[in-house]
């Protein structure tokens, strides 16, 4: 035996170059090589091209919410296996993946917080655990999210980053649909502001309910948006999409969403609306109560008698 064939022994393996760790970020879209933490010092935000790329929910949370004001509420809410879904992989396996990786057991982090104090209850979608999807415990999540704001009537901000219904709870999962769809009903009879911020990706049911339902309805720059896949649409309507169909940018265009707010602006911009459509809600309850005492006013006042006079 000779010194090399000791020395590969005790060698150690080599990680293959996708499993080695690396510092530099390269941008999809200018292609730029860009150490990690400057990247990260602008929220994952191009500093060269402005492009958004995607960031972690823990991030966002950072990113709206004042320092060390957040909360976070129901994350001991697991998720069950009613169908003991079974594709490539159990859903009880894909649930332990995802836990393994983000370390939670939802897709969904709520809780409340401050935003340049102002109180808010803010949901937030984790694109990280099963693509975003939203399932039973999402919909609770965010069910009692919306009774929180109800009750402390407290503004509501929910940012979406999903791929849609999670298909391993087959019904359990659309129904969570219309019942969000109506907890924002009662939000709305309420008259408790709720802004809805729409990243990349935000598809699938989640687009076909509760992300279309705010009040104010923002993008970041960039974002795909929509129901269907672009190869779905184009393989049933049978023709070329227009170009840049589904972008946050062509849904402003057509009027879909209200404003395309750089990552950068968020906080700012969901505080000041905050205010201007908490004024709106409060004069809306002061014209019901002044119509109520000008009524009690006149209800007090002796009643209008006509006399006519007689002849003779």
């Amino acid at each position: 035996m000779n010194f090399s064939d000791i020395f590969s022994k005790i060698r150690k393996a080599q990680p293959l170059p996708e499993e080695a760790p690396t510092h530099w970020i390269k941008c999809d879209s200018c292609h730029s090589l860009m150490y990690y933490k400057e990247v990260e010092a602008c929220f994952n935000v191009c500093p060269k091209c402005g492009y958004h790329m995607r960031l972690k929910a823990s991030e966002r949370i950072k990113l709206i919410c004042d320092e060390g004001s957040f909360v976070e509420f129901d994350a001991d809410l697991k998720p069950v296996d009613p169908l003991n879904f079974v594709d490539k992989k159990s859903y009880k396996k894909r649930i332990a993946e995802s836990k393994e990786k983000t370390g939670r057991t939802s897709s969904v982090i709520s809780g409340e917080g401050k935003c340049n104090g102002e109180d808010i209850q803010l949901v937030v979608f984790d694109f990280s655990f099963m693509g975003g999807s939203l399932a039973s415990v999402e919909g609770e999540k965010i069910t009692r999210a919306i009774k929180r704001a109800i009750d402390k009537r407290q503004a509501l901000v929910i940012i979406s980053a999903s791929g849609g219904a999670r298909m391993q709870e087959s019904t359990f999962s659309l129904m969570q649909m219309s019942k969000t769809s109506a907890a924002l009903k009662l939000l709305d009879e309420a008259r408790i502001p709720y802004i809805s911020i729409l990243t990349d990706p935000t598809m699938g049911g989640v687009s076909a309910s509760l992300a279309w339902l705010g009040d104010i309805i923002i993008a970041e720059p960039g974002a795909l948006i929509g129901f269907a896949g672009q190869r779905v649409i184009k393989q049933t309507i049978g023709a070329d999409l227009p170009e840049g169909f589904q972008r946050a940018e062509f849904l402003l265009e057509h009027g879909l969403i209200d404003a395309i707010v750089p990552r950068n602006e968020h906080k700012k911009y969901i505080s000041d609306m905050i205010k201007i459509l908490s004024n709106d809600a409060n004069e809306h309850k002061k014209i019901p109560l002044q119509k109520e005492a000008k009524e009690a006013e006149i209800s007090d006042e002796k009643p209008f008698e006509l006399k006519l006079k007689s002849k003779g």
